[in-house]
């Protein structure tokens, strides 16, 4: 019998994960099937007792859904209730269990360009919304001792280094102000939509000091080379778009369903493929 697999959000036909996961069933020989299912905030609920009624064997949550599913799901490991979202759910004899690999498919993807011990490095976020949560509390998980937060309010920034349960240290400054030195992190990430197509021109902090060595990441993936990421490249910095967070979160996902850790060059070839290339 085929399994199958899906994702669920409202919009959702922008969603890449079929084609993603589709190609690697195919290429693993399995026998299973990744569809997108457009679910409505007020149908979640319904959504999920019938998709644990049919059996669905897994499946992926995107907006608006992340956080609201937590109280409808049987478990949910310790990591993704801290951060108060999950992003993958696998059905374990009927039993729903939900995962958040959004955090650390980002971190795999990271260590891929990092030239250093994780847990050595000093890390500065930008923006304090629900990315920036599961980054800074996947990378508080994984022992980073240093995570700084920059935001144009406290507010959110407060509240996710108060309610994160892993022993880090961290400070709040104010996006506009000039009380932090780029220079001193080996890793600067943005975690807003600033720059994000169509506003290609934007960038949420500017970048004019040296920062060779620096790993700069931007989780935004179109366009795949954001001016933020040119600023830090012209700069000296090794740069990081969001390909590489989608493309791992999937493969994580996967893994979780399968048992099998599937090649993330073969997935990123088929989000770049769908992305026309040069996106």
């Amino acid at each position: 019998m085929e399994k199958i697999y899906g994702v669920i959000g409202d919009p959702i036909a922008h969603s890449m994960s079929p084609d993603m996961h589709n190609d690697l069933f195919q290429f693993y020989n399995l026998h299973a099937r990744y569809h997108a299912f457009h679910v409505k905030q007020e149908h979640l609920r319904d959504a999920i007792k019938g998709f644990k009624a049919i059996g669905l064997s897994g499946f992926n949550v995107t907006i608006p859904h992340k956080v609201a599913i937590l109280e409808m799901l049987d478990e949910v490991e310790e990591v993704a209730a801290n951060i108060g979202a999950v992003n993958t759910v696998v059905n374990e004899n009927g039993k729903l269990v939900g995962y958040n690999t959004d955090g650390q498919g980002y971190i795999t993807s990271l260590m891929t360009k990092i030239k250093k011990e994780l847990k050595e490095c000093q890390v500065l976020i930008i923006g304090a919304g629900g990315a920036a949560r599961g980054i800074y509390i996947s990378l508080a998980a994984a022992g980073v001792k240093t995570i700084d937060i920059v935001n144009r309010t406290a507010e959110n920034a407060d509240k996710i280094i108060a309610s994160c349960r892993y022993k880090t240290s961290s400070s709040y400054y104010e996006i506009s102000g000039n009380e932090y030195d780029l220079t001193k992190y080996d890793i600067i990430i943005n975690t807003t939509s600033i720059g994000m197509h169509p506003n290609i021109d934007q960038t949420p902090i500017p970048i004019e000091q040296d920062l060779s060595g620096t790993v700069v990441s931007d989780i935004i993936y179109n366009p795949l080379e954001t001016s933020f990421l040119k600023d830090a490249q012209r700069n000296g910095a090794i740069i990081d778009n969001g390909i590489g967070m989608f493309v791992y979160q999937g493969a994580l996902a996967f893994e979780k369903w399968t048992g099998i850790f599937p090649d993330p060059a073969r997935m990123e070839r088929v989000v770049r493929t769908r992305l026309g290339g040069t996106t």
